[in-house]
């Protein structure tokens, strides 16, 4: 299957993508409202929820623009480079994790994205409220996979 063709296959059968579909598929994230889906030989998230994935999009627009100068980019207006999206993504779910939850602050994945942003917002009021400082030190902090040497031919 072509890029193209598969990007238009995966809009036209995901109404609504995961905005974390990278670290639910990193297998480091959980969500009652994902939903899995296979497209060829890919596996793709889908949101069950319009207001969860509106939420979710707007923490995670909060979490690349507070976290632009601690990752060194000039602009965060949208979705980053792939090493730097998984940094974002699943450091700040983890951050935010462990300041709701401080019994789960050494957790090395998420349960549940949507609850913790539900809970967060129960105890913070908004978005905009949340302490994004101690959300971007666990982004710096988190190290994503370690690189697999390649093989060399023999």
């Amino acid at each position: 299957m072509e890029e193209k063709e598969y990007k238009d296959t995966y809009q036209s059968i995901n109404e609504r993508r995961c905005v974390f579909e990278k670290t639910i598929n990193s297998r480091r994230c959980t969500c009652k409202q994902s939903q899995r889906f296979h497209l060829a030989d890919r596996e793709g998230i889908a949101c069950k929820s319009a207001s969860g994935n509106a939420l979710c999009t707007e923490f995670l627009n909060c979490m690349r623009s507070n976290s632009r100068f601690a990752l060194h980019l000039t602009h965060a207006d949208g979705p980053l480079p792939h090493t730097k999206e998984i940094k974002v993504q699943t450091g700040g779910l983890l951050g935010l994790q462990g300041l709701i939850y401080p019994e789960r602050a050494a957790d090395s994945n998420i349960d549940n994205a949507i609850g913790v942003i539900d809970a967060a917002i129960e105890q913070y009021g908004r978005i905009e409220n949340l302490p994004y400082d101690i959300i971007i030190q666990a982004i710096v902090k988190f190290e994503g996979r370690k690189k697999r040497p390649r093989k060399k031919d023999p």
